[in-house]
């Protein structure tokens, strides 16, 4: 038995954090009090803790602004809102909603704009309630006794001073960006234990423990100290176990929080005070977490595992979850990877005679579906394991231990994880149709300079006989008359003649540049005067089998758009077979010609166009009414303004998508260099192909130097590949060598440049959406520790 003095300390810890909390100053909530949301999407004043740090409030969707959580967040933080609490979850409320402070009962309720009560926690005869600085929210007595507060029915959070009692749990979100419950839960049972589930959406269904303390002691708690420990607390007062620490960071020094993640990890993170005051953007640090490796540890009989069915669970270098499809599946919705993977082609069939017909196996090392088979051999080789399943017709995969056992898998496939301390190899059954990597087995660099692509000689043979053959029927069809509807092209747009462009370019003879589909010439309003430009005119190339096809994308896409952020179009020519259309003048020409001149760019002046692609970039993607993706985004398609302002260029190319889109099949776009990895797979492609596009442009920013640089050393060739090396080997300082400026503010190079990398991974999937990308370049939301290396 211990010795009493053992927990003298402990005791006396917990009556300190006691009395700080009971005495903390109250600004008293009185009865009647109430708040609102408007309908412009706004919210007003919430209710504060005394210092502040805290408020109670209504929070809008980051989703949606027209939908609100009432909600506890962190006050303090710029640029973020870490929501610790919220009520009603699976219930976000329109504007014109409200909660009051009930004056007849003493009831905090609520109500939608109608006035139903949609939640209330049942505390009735309150005589005040007060939002304090522990983050706690408390309905309190006319003697001050707390007869209900926000601590006691936690969402998925937990802060200093807060205890979790036996039969309290708090759940996960479902996503980043959605808070309804997800498929994960912490609870503190009855027994003592404290147990990690996963469980079943929408209906809550709990399946078998992923992780416990595997501490039995009935009615012990879970208690986050202030010295910042989460610890396992016997009903003596004794520490049983600790679930994370953070004793590192004071929290007077620090903010605190641990929350149950979406991904089913709980983490335990703190923020720089000093920071939040002022007006920094350090982000959440991670300090520690349970469990260790949830890909291991969460492998369930039913449900699909720790990632969706028929993905796999893996780790980056800083132990953070990640979630992948195999080879020839996709995710069934990229914003919603737990719903997992579909195959890309149509399932084996037992209809067929011949079963392997038209399918072949891939092999993909290093990756294991533990559970669920139906079928095992023993003694087997390799060889015979993939072909066991390949003439099998229910077989969707197979599994070999690396000896002598074979396990055979149907559809769909569930547990999946992957990593060094497996030593399984797994075949994935998959159609011929689908273009495989020729080693989809291990990530190889492969060392393509723009120079060195070669098509094969079939494929090059078909385009010549299609070109020439478009090329003949357009030539023979140039003395027709060829018009395009103008409203489906823009009616907005003025409508230049072929004759008003010729004078006003002077006859196209001041070239700015020229690129695949035609070529830009200076305009001025005002041909016989002289004096500065004020139109650039792109004349796109007469004889080209698409050029209808690229100038309706270009009016299209560009002329329904209006951001800073992207050039603006005055408008365009529809003659016969002339197509040119007609932008404002950009004084400073293009980025590549102003980043790779002889002189470096100042640094804020690069931050500043890096921060003004991303904007425009985000207002394609995510705010215009139809997505539009741009598909060539490089340096010569961003033109600066007389001020250095970057604006998005050429959209000859441009894809738009339909509201119910999110991926689009089209033929290779782009430009060697930029373009992203599924490019070349002949899979379908998404936003994510512009986030590729822009973390190379990122790095160019950040070094001043052109993605490929064929006369240098081979290990600094391929920017990429450099840059992440040096990440990961510690060597920033390598990348910025000689560059003073840089060399001054190397925590914003830092985040710049792992923004960067996790744009250009090779799995769209790990790629940031433009608007994560944007707030992580702000300093609004917190990156993701180490991106995986290239």
């Amino acid at each position: 038995m211990e010795h009493p003095s053992f927990f003298l300390p402990l005791l006396l810890l917990t009556i300190i954090a006691f009395i700080a909390v009971a005495g903390q100053p109250y600004n008293n909530i009185t009865l009647s009090s109430f708040l609102t949301t408007t309908t412009a999407g706004s919210r007003n004043l919430s209710w504060l803790s005394p210092s502040g740090n805290f408020a109670f409030g209504f929070l809008p969707l980051p989703t949606n602004s027209s939908l609100f959580l009432l909600a506890i967040w962190f006050a303090n933080l710029p640029n973020t809102t870490t929501l610790v609490w919220t009520p009603n979850r699976e219930r976000p409320l329109p504007p014109n909603s409200s909660v009051i402070l009930t004056s007849d009962d003493g009831q905090l309720s609520l109500r939608d704009p109608s006035g139903t009560e949609v939640w209330s926690p049942g505390a009735p005869e309150a005589a005040y309630a007060a939002m304090l600085d522990s983050g706690d929210f408390v309905l309190a007595a006319s003697d001050s006794s707390v007869l209900w507060n926000s601590f006691s029915d936690p969402t998925d959070t937990i802060l200093p001073t807060q205890t979790l009692s036996a039969g309290t749990e708090i759940v996960a979100k479902l996503s980043d960006d959605d808070f309804s419950k997800g498929r994960f839960k912490l609870r503190m049972q009855a027994d003592g234990n404290l147990v990690f589930y996963q469980i079943a959406v929408p209906t809550g269904y709990q399946y078998s423990p992923y992780w416990a303390a595997n501490s039995l002691m009935a009615n012990s708690r879970l208690v986050f100290n202030v010295s910042g420990s989460i610890d396992l607390i016997s009903p003596n007062g004794s520490v049983l176990s600790t679930l994370t620490s953070a004793t590192t960071k004071s929290s007077s020094e620090y903010y605190h929080r641990g929350t149950l993640d979406y991904d089913g990890v709980f983490r335990h993170y703190v923020y720089p005070k000093l920071t939040a005051v002022a007006g920094g953007t350090a982000g959440w640090l991670l300090m520690d977490f349970k469990p260790v490796d949830i890909c291991q540890n969460l492998i369930t009989t039913l449900g699909s595992g720790a990632c969706g069915f028929n993905s796999y669970c893996s780790y980056d270098m800083k132990q953070m979850v990640t979630c992948q499809c195999p080879v020839g599946y996709s995710w069934v919705d990229p914003n919603r990877t737990y719903m997992g993977c579909k195959p890309n082609f149509t399932l084996p069939s037992c209809i067929s005679r011949v079963p392997s017909e038209g399918f072949q196996m891939v092999r993909i090392e290093k990756l294991d579906f533990p559970n669920d088979n139906y079928d095992q051999f023993n003694v087997m080789n390799e060889v015979d394991c993939e072909q066991q399943c390949l003439d099998d017709c229910f077989c969707a995969a197979s599994i070999y231990d690396g000896i002598s056992n074979c396990w055979k898998k149907k559809f769909p496939f569930s547990n999946g994880r992957k990593g060094n301390y497996i030593s399984r190899v797994t075949f994935i059954k998959v159609s011929n149709d689908n273009n495989l990597p020729s080693s989809p087995l291990t990530k190889k660099r492969t060392w393509i300079l723009p120079d060195s692509i070669v098509l094969t000689s079939s494929i090059v043979l078909n385009f010549i006989i299609v070109s020439t053959t478009l090329i003949y029927f357009h030539v023979s069809k140039r003395k027709q008359s060829h018009q395009l509807n103008d409203n489906v092209l823009g009616p907005n747009l003025k409508a230049f003649t072929y004759k008003e462009l010729e004078e006003a370019t002077k006859g196209f003879s001041e070239e700015l540049g020229r690129g695949a589909c035609g070529t830009v010439y200076t305009g001025y309003l005002c041909p016989e005067l002289t004096g500065t430009p004020d139109l650039a005119v792109k004349k796109l190339h007469d004889i080209h089998p698409d050029i209808d096809k690229e100038f309706t994308n270009e009016v299209k896409s560009i002329g329904q758009t209006h951001h800073k952020n992207l050039v603006r179009l005055l408008g365009y020519c529809n003659q016969d077979t002339k197509r040119l259309v007609v932008y404002e003048y950009m004084s400073k020409g293009s980025l590549a010609s102003y980043l790779f001149s002889r002189s470096r760019p100042p640094w804020e002046q690069r931050v500043k166009i890096m921060l003004g692609i991303a904007r425009g970039l985000r207002y394609l993607h995510e705010e215009c009414s139809t997505q539009i993706i741009h598909c060539d985004i490089k340096p010569q398609n961003v033109l600066l303004d007389e001020n250095f302002n970057p604006r998005v260029s050429d959209f000859g190319l441009a894809k738009l998508l339909k509201t119910d889109q999110t991926k689009t099949n089209t033929g290779i776009r782009g430009t060697k260099g930029y373009v992203a990895p599924e490019w070349f797979r002949n899979s379908m492609i998404s936003a994510k192909v512009d986030v590729y596009s822009f973390g190379v442009i990122v790095m160019e920013i950040l070094f001043c130097r052109r993605n490929v640089e064929k006369e240098m050393e081979e290990e600094k060739a391929l920017l990429n590949f450099w840059v992440s090396d040096c990440y990961n080997d510690g060597r920033i300082d390598a990348l910025v060598e000689g560059d003073e400026e840089a060399m001054a503010d190397m925590g914003r190079v830092k985040r710049f440049l792992m923004v960067a990398l996790w744009c250009v991974q090779e799995e769209p999937a790990l790629r940031p959406t433009m608007g994560q990308v944007t707030q992580m370049l702000e300093g609004a939301m917190a990156i993701k520790p180490v991106p995986p290396s290239l």
